[in-house]
């Protein structure tokens, strides 16, 4: 073969390539899903403490308290329903259909929680209500990562590809940036009392027109040209999910791997940890609101960076550093924030939440150019949904349970501790996929390549 050759063998190769303008749009219209979602998810969760006071009996606070951490984690049980529904529409029906579908129905879950009678004009049937409502939005969220992967991966170009994938996390970041500081204004410009009455509703309601927009800008843009490449040669497969168990079983061990990493990671960190330093710590709920800005303030800088880095240096090296360094600071840093001086909470953390970005930044490409087109949207689905489910959206209940079973309050940082070691050993299994063709021989072929 010649060299001339062996350089097309090699090249990636970039079916359709789109414009700049329609990439600017799928770049908006992959990201503003994510930002709906984790706007309402993380509104949730701050918010923990009055939609304990709303709609559980209060006898026992630290029971009503563990009832929403424990509805929170029922939304993450049917995440795996919602990624194999999802995951088998995106692979046979294209990104865009389930794009559009789970949007939609975050919106109508998150209209439902916003407009919900509280326990004591209802009674019993405001927490069911409750339930049915995350139930809904866990379905969605369990389609809404893998659709928005797929369909940034197979939009960005192959050497910025990484760049073009940071963005899915940017709009997640940016949802618990506009979240906390809707919540850090409640609790500045309202009393508490007018909080549990009313004012709690007010976040959960201007996230139905935020869904509607993306409803709007996803209806405008085509589907991937990496999907739309699958269908002009009629390999559409019947049946992803058994071909994702059959043929990239390996892949999805992998990606498993690295979604235990980033989704326990980003719970603590910007979930988690605000409750955290309001009951632990002992910092005020608007004090603790404002760092939470700040860490995702910080996030929005550094993940499209590290999505650049990777892009330079290939996606192993910038995730194993942030592996190590989750191993190794995580308990330091937890100790740092024990003193309670506001100086040594805002450097904790930051600290945190600078490595988690470098995680954000990284991750989803990584995953994204794992599998071929054909199972793409069903692995990362899948994988995204049962980590999350399993491990991330019970962190803040395990952590709750440990810290009042153990009295030991560095419980978080041990927690992480073990998550980096998932890092590490995950991020050393992996192949470097920087710049890899994402259409691959089975996806041209339509059969499975062996060995």
């Amino acid at each position: 073969m010649s060299d001339r050759d062996d350089e097309m063998a090699t090249e990636p190769r970039v079916p359709h390539a789109p414009d700049r303008k329609t990439l600017r749009k799928s770049v908006v219209a992959g990201s503003i899903g994510v930002l709906v979602h984790w706007f309402d998810w993380a509104v949730y969760a701050y918010m923990a403490g009055t939609i304990a006071h709303v709609f559980f009996p209060q006898e026992d606070a630290t029971a009503s308290l563990l009832s929403v951490f424990g509805v929170f984690a029922i939304s993450f049980f049917v995440r795996p329903l919602g990624a194999v529904i999802f995951g088998h529409l995106g692979d046979r029906m294209g990104r865009k259909k389930t794009l559009s579908i789970v949007i939609l129905a975050m919106a109508a879950s998150t209209l439902m929680l916003g407009l919900l009678p509280g326990y004591g004009t209802i009674g019993i049937l405001a927490p069911i209500l409750l339930v049915i409502a995350r139930i809904v939005q866990g379905l969605a969220a369990g389609g809404e990562f893998g659709s928005a992967a797929a369909f940034l991966a197979e939009y960005s170009p192959p050497k910025r590809r990484g760049f073009g994938v940071s963005w899915l996390e940017f709009g997640s970041l940016l949802g618990f940036l506009l979240a906390s500081f809707a919540v850090f204004l409640l609790n500045v410009s309202m009393p508490a009392e007018q909080i549990a009455d009313w004012g709690w509703r007010i976040p959960f309601l201007i996230t139905v027109p935020m869904g509607l927009i993306g409803l709007y800008i996803r209806s405008k843009i085509e589907d991937t040209p990496e999907f739309e490449e699958l269908q002009e040669l009629e390999n559409v497969p019947q049946s992803p999910l058994r071909e994702v168990f059959r043929d990239n079983w390996r892949q999805l061990l992998q990606t498993c791997g690295m979604e235990i990493f980033m989704n326990v990671t980003f719970y603590v960190v910007l979930v988690y940890l605000l409750t955290y330093q309001e009951t632990v710590v002992g910092i005020s709920a608007d004090q603790a609101a404002l760092l939470s800005t700040l860490a995702s303030a910080l996030g929005l800088v550094i993940v499209p960076l590290a999505g650049i880095a990777s892009d330079r240096w290939g996606r192993k090296p910038v995730l194993m550093t942030a592996a190590i360094a989750l191993t190794v600071l995580s308990v330091p840093l937890f100790m740092i924030m024990q003193s309670g001086a506001p100086s040594a909470t805002f450097v904790s953390t930051l600290g945190l939440a600078l490595i988690l970005a470098i995680i954000l930044g990284t991750h989803a490409v990584t995953v994204a150019e794992l599998f071929p087109t054909r199972t793409r949207q069903s692995g990362l689905s899948i994988a995204y949904a049962v980590t999350a489910a399993l491990f991330a959206g019970t962190a803040p209940y395990v952590i709750t349970w440990l810290i009042d079973a153990t009295g030991h309050d560095l419980v978080p940082g041990w927690f992480l501790m073990v998550v980096g070691v998932v890092g590490i050993v995950t991020v050393a299994s992996l192949p470097e996929t920087r710049g890899i063709d994402l259409f691959k021989e089975e996806d041209r072929t339509g059969a499975p390549v062996r060995g």
